[in-house]
């Protein structure tokens, strides 16, 4: 499961769905700047938009680990599609 970037697919996915608040998901992927603003929302909100982070995070965790692994480097890694 290592042909190019597929082997981040099940990372990605888990993190977002039990971290997505935080924005680790897109730091697995190699996108800073999206899990910097998803991180920044979180704590500089002090939470109180934490839960809609979530719901980000558990949506595209769940689209990353149902899409096949080509489907997923081509949109993800190769692709460098940072939001759903």
């Amino acid at each position: 499961m290592s042909n190019g970037g597929a082997d981040k697919k099940v990372a990605a996915g888990i993190c977002g769905i039990l971290l997505g608040a935080l924005g680790i998901h897109k730091f697995v992927l190699g996108y800073q700047t999206e899990g910097l603003i998803m991180l920044l929302v979180s704590i500089l909100s002090c939470g109180l938009i934490a839960p809609v982070m979530s719901i980000i995070g558990l949506v595209e965790g769940i689209i990353y680990l149902t899409k096949s692994d080509d489907e997923f480097v081509a949109t993800y890694v190769s692709g460098k599609r940072g939001w759903f």
